[in-house]
């Protein structure tokens, strides 16, 4: 360690920027063949990734649904910022065991359609509650939501109490979040993830394809790669992603302090803290930004009289990869208790 100021070391998020900025670059001039290519991909991508659910309309525009299982109450997954309906896994089969449990994509997410209204969480809840009547999938509604999405699961649970039986948060995102770090990230200088109009200009001119083991590392898995290059980046879900994004203050701003009486609610935690280096900031802004995570955990216990928290000892944040069977079982646990 540098004892005459701390260094910061050339994170892998930083390369992944240069490397975003010279790509850019490449793409103009090979702008003809770059897009051509992707455009034939995009074409083949349609028909082999047909989507698996439902497209139903909300009001100009359709959401893709996925509906397993059968029975009451009705298990509703609402997944994190950037992740879609696939992100859940082998999570929906498990549970469809036990009841009716519906997936879904936001508008402008995998295979939704573009929104034509804003993306605040009052619009996206209601969204999801349109399209589960014009289906017929009635409640009461066990709502589950990872990272962003917890806070739209909270939402949902507040907007509609009354159809509500159950609440269960996986690693959410606190309601005073960007209250309570934006400080730490002006502090460390942090730039957050590129701009929508870089990445789109990056899948339409084919190098996101053509690089993907460079430009997707550390941030899609592997084995997700194929769907999220042929189902999920596309220039509308860049957009959709990043107004989320913008407007996600709002939806804390519409949930902080909530009191849903003794509606039964489980806090999933993670035990394993963020690679914050990765994202070039410092060892003290990190522990200060992990610090206000979990403390924001714990202060979620007080949304109901009936709460709980369960720590995921062997899982960082996408506790639905890493202890999928943990998430399971405490959503069945909520359900045997109906």
């Amino acid at each position: 360690m540098d004892t005459g100021g701390k260094r910061k070391k050339k994170s892998k998020w930083k390369k992944l920027k240069y490397g975003l900025l010279i790509a850019a670059a490449v793409a103009v001039l090979a702008i003809g063949p770059g897009f051509a290519y992707e455009a034939v991909a995009s074409r083949q991508a349609a028909n082999n990734y047909p989507p698996p659910g439902t497209l139903v309309d909300v009001g100009g525009y359709k959401l893709h649904l996925v509906k397993a299982g059968s029975g009451s109450p009705t298990i509703v997954l609402e997944a994190g910022s950037g992740e879609t309906s696939l992100s859940w896994r082998d999570i929906p089969e498990e549970l469809a065991r036990h009841a009716t449990v519906v997936s879904y994509d936001r508008a402008g997410y995998a295979w939704s359609e573009e929104a034509s209204r804003e993306r605040t969480g009052e619009n996206i809840v209601g969204e999801l509650y349109t399209a589960l009547k014009q289906e017929g999938i009635e409640g009461p509604y066990l709502m589950v939501g990872h990272s962003l999405g917890g806070m739209y699961a909270r939402l949902f649970a507040e907007t509609y109490r009354d159809e509500v039986m159950g609440l269960v948060l996986v690693d959410a995102r606190p309601e005073n979040d960007d209250r309570d770090t934006r400080e730490i990230l002006k502090e460390e200088n942090f730039a957050g993830n590129p701009p929508a109009s870089i990445l789109k200009l990056l899948k339409q001119s084919g190098l996101l394809r053509l690089f993907q083991d460079f430009l997707l590392e550390g941030l899609v898995a592997k084995e997700d790669r194929g769907q999220f290059l042929n189902v999920i980046a596309t220039p509308e879900y860049f957009e959709a992603k990043e107004k989320e994004a913008e407007l996600a203050y709002s939806t804390e701003d519409a949930i902080r302090g909530q009191r849903l009486g003794s509606l039964p609610v489980r806090i999933i935690a993670r035990g394993l803290p963020q690679d914050y280096a990765q994202a070039g900031i410092s060892e003290a802004g990190g522990r200060k930004l992990e610090e206000i995570w979990q403390s924001g955990q714990r202060q979620m216990l007080e949304i109901s009289t009936d709460s709980e928290l369960i720590v995921a000892e062997q899982s960082g944040h996408m506790v639905i990869h890493d202890q999928p069977e943990l998430v399971v079982e405490t959503i069945l646990d909520v359900l045997r208790k109906n």
